[in-house]
């Protein structure tokens, strides 16, 4: 199988993120664990927690085959993502992407959305952390929410952001 330097996606085991992230840190593996607030509701009380924006999922940068089977014989990695015979591969510019996204003050209520919707109006961002890409909206109340295609992960972002953030797409 063919070797690309790169991003790639490292499936982990269940609610074992944070550990296998950390433990590439440790290793000089640089790695990526975009997380998101999330209000966990118990019987007493709520309480905001940082979740894994993609479950089961860190995202690995591999620089040589030796860092591709390091990573792999961390503590909690099971395999990496593949699609037929290929490697799951991201970006840089989807990487990116995700830091804005999940770094973002403006962007509320961040959530996966892993089927691609078949309806809605393409629309660039012209304000904010997001200037300058293109995303699918869908309407509700007085914000838009946004989709943002990760296409190299078939999965997609859904972000509500203030409907003065968009203008149309060329």
């Amino acid at each position: 199988m063919k070797f690309n330097l790169g991003w790639h996606v490292l499936y982990v085991k269940s609610r074992w993120e944070k550990k296998v992230h950390n433990s590439l840190e440790n290793i000089s593996i640089k790695s990526f664990l975009p997380k998101t607030k999330t209000v966990q509701q118990w019987s007493d009380r709520k309480k905001t927690i940082l979740t894994p924006l993609f479950p089961s999922y860190v995202f690995v940068y591999i620089e040589s085959p030796l860092d591709f089977h390091k990573a792999l014989s961390v503590d909690g990695a099971c395999c990496y993502i593949r699609f037929g015979k290929e490697y799951a591969r991201v970006t840089e510019k989807e990487i990116n992407q995700i830091k804005l996204l999940v770094d973002s003050k403006e962007i509320e209520e961040i959530e996966l959305n892993p089927t691609f919707p078949k309806i809605g109006e393409m629309k660039k961002i012209e304000q904010g952390p997001l200037s300058g890409l293109d995303c699918e909206i869908i309407e509700a109340e007085n914000y838009n929410k946004i989709i943002v295609r990760i296409s190299s992960l078939r999965q997609n972002i859904l972000a509500t952001i203030p409907l003065n953030s968009f203008k149309k797409a060329v």
